[in-house]
């Protein structure tokens, strides 16, 4: 039994949640899955886990030893990224994760460039609106707009974005124009469901902070779609500022309410904490921070 490959094969069903889904993963069939699992539990005498028909639970010897799993073959990982070269030479692979319109609008021409200066770097960007942890889905970098709340990061400050809110200058001339946030509730709302909730809306009006009640004639769940709708006149959404910085500039929305607002949202690139860096990713760091602060300005 080759021990290293069953680690593996264990931590892939603990981050994926069961044995079907690690298969899935690894691109191995399911009874070979298992039966590394059992084979490594008859090696060590214990049972690692209990399977159930949806999942598996780790029992308190499976526990220990998957920590240990995970520790060991971090140290392998980064002994072969030493022998490779990889923190000799800006090269091997990067996974970066990012908000999915900022990735789209801001992120990904970066990386463009970037992949045209350093060939022997491959990079795998995933855009998602929902914050990742770094260390279970094996992420390099992550691009985060909120308040960093994990202790074991390593940040660096880019700029900060403002929550606004947004309608066509068509249905403000129809409507009326809100001059305070208690006005929405005479107005259709959209709202983006997932990141901002679609009954209230929080404001700032000095030192203190309220929930203004909001009336959504329309909830989506992406971010594109509540901008094409306030732009086509639909009603008020409120958006990230450079979620709607195309359609301001072209005229088909323009701010409200803008002195009501909350503090802007920081923007950081996020890592891991590690010992030494690998240089492909001090590399994409020096790359990608100067140009992202140029955008956020």
């Amino acid at each position: 039994m080759d021990r290293l490959d069953a680690m593996a094969v264990l931590l892939s069903v603990v981050e994926n949640g069961s044995l079907s889904a690690a298969s899935r993963a690894l691109h191995s069939p399911l009874p070979t899955v298992s039966r590394k699992i059992s084979e490594l539990e008859a090696q060590l005498g214990v049972r690692l886990m209990t399977r159930t028909s949806r999942r598996v639970l780790l029992t308190e010897a499976g526990e220990h030893y998957v920590a240990a799993a995970r520790e060991i073959l971090g140290r392998v990982e980064e002994a072969e990224r030493r022998a490779s070269g990889e923190y000799l030479a800006p090269r091997g692979d990067l996974t970066i994760t990012a908000p999915i319109v900022f990735g789209r609008l801001h992120v990904l021409p970066i990386i463009t460039d970037f992949l045209k200066a350093f060939p022997s770097i491959n990079i795998r960007l995933v855009m998602s609106d929902r914050s990742i942890s770094l260390a279970d889905e094996h992420i390099d970098v992550a691009l985060r707009i909120s308040t960093l709340s994990e202790k074991n990061l390593v940040a660096i400050r880019l700029g900060s974005i403002r929550n606004c809110l947004y309608a066509n200058p068509d249905y403000l001339r129809m409507r009326g124009r809100p001059f305070h946030p208690r006005d929405l509730e005479n107005h259709g709302c959209i709202a983006f469901e997932g990141v901002l909730s679609n009954r209230f809306w929080n404001f700032r009006d000095g030192n203190e902070e309220f929930a203004a009640p909001v009336r959504p004639r329309l909830s989506v769940n992406t971010a594109e779609a509540a901008v094409d709708a306030a732009a086509a006149g639909l009603g008020i959404t409120r958006v990230m500022s450079y979620q709607a910085k195309k359609a301001v500039e072209a005229g088909l929305l323009e701010p409200l309410l803008e002195d009501f607002e909350l503090e802007a949202a920081p923007v950081h690139l996020v890592h891991l904490s590690q010992g030494l860096m690998p240089l492909k990713l001090r590399t994409f760091l020096d790359f990608a921070a100067p140009r992202l602060r140029a955008v956020l300005k």
